[in-house]
């Protein structure tokens, strides 16, 4: 049966396995066990490769991580159908991050214009509003399945928090530009606070992936919470739009490196480390 085909995993590499799904799921040891009812020590030797566990802690274990496996051992959420399927969104997320890119430029003249009350040149703004809208919202749901591909639930929540963000900021300037009710002046501020803080938790998400890809994870976990930081005190948001275009274009790199070294290799290796 499947739990006794993971007795062939041997130790310390199942050690090493529920440590590091435990702190992709962002789970300390003392969270992990009431999930599954073992003790802390229990869950601290067999970690640390000390002892095999028997069959039933194994599937406690691994039921408590939300990780099913098939007989051959492997994840089942990582079959290659699956990855397949993650590739292509990752694929259009890249292909959009670039285009949002590129349209966030737009975006950021024509909002300083009507902030300042110029208005002058904003003729396309709802277009490129709705452009920024479609493409943003690939972008980040290429990183949604990321974390699929990469198990990281603090990335996952922070990619699902600037999709909503977004999605509501864009209604409001839409409505703000064409209908007129309230200027952008009204709730910039606000706006800027709350993606600010979407962005640090973005960032942290990052930093999970510190082991897995040498410094640059930490690097662009660094350059999103500095982002984050700069929006939030708001007259540091000029110094935020910097490290925010070096982020982008982290983001964008990261991507591909997804693409291609992480595609060559099991999904079940790839998971992300505190």
């Amino acid at each position: 049966m499947a739990n006794q085909k993971l007795l062939t995993m041997k130790q310390p590499k199942l050690g090493k396995r529920i440590s590091e799904l435990r702190k992709a799921k962002g789970l300390t040891q003392e969270e992990l066990v009431e999930k599954c009812n073992l003790n802390v020590r229990t869950i601290q030797r067999i970690e640390a490769g000390e002892v095999t566990p028997r069959s039933y802690t194994v599937k406690a274990l691994f039921e408590a991580l939300g990780v099913e496996w098939s007989e051959e051992g492997e994840r089942k959420e990582g079959t290659s159908s699956e990855l397949g399927e993650s590739k292509k969104w990752i694929m259009a997320g890249f292909v959009s991050g670039i285009i949002y890119f590129i349209v966030s430029f737009f975006e950021i003249a024509m909002d300083t214009e009507l902030l300042e009350g110029i208005g002058f040149g904003t003729e396309g703004y709802v277009p490129v509003k709705l452009a920024v809208l479609v493409f943003f919202t690939l972008f980040i749901y290429g990183y949604i399945h990321i974390t699929k591909v990469i198990p990281n639930n603090i990335l996952a929540i922070g990619a699902w928090v600037l999709l909503g963000l977004n999605i509501c900021w864009i209604v409001v300037d839409v409505i703000a530009f064409t209908m007129g009710p309230f200027g952008i002046e009204d709730y910039f501020f606000v706006k800027l606070i709350s993606v600010g803080l979407a962005y640090i938790l973005f960032g942290f998400g990052f930093l999970q992936y510190k082991n897995l890809w040498s410094n640059v994870a930490v690097i662009l976990g660094v350059l999103a919470i500095v982002t984050g930081v700069m929006f939030v005190t708001v007259i540091g948001s000029v110094i935020g739009l910097i490290t925010f275009t070096f982020f982008e274009i982290g983001q964008l790199a990261f991507m591909v490196w997804v693409l291609n070294d992480g595609g060559r290799k099991s999904p079940s290796t790839l998971t992300a480390n505190t």
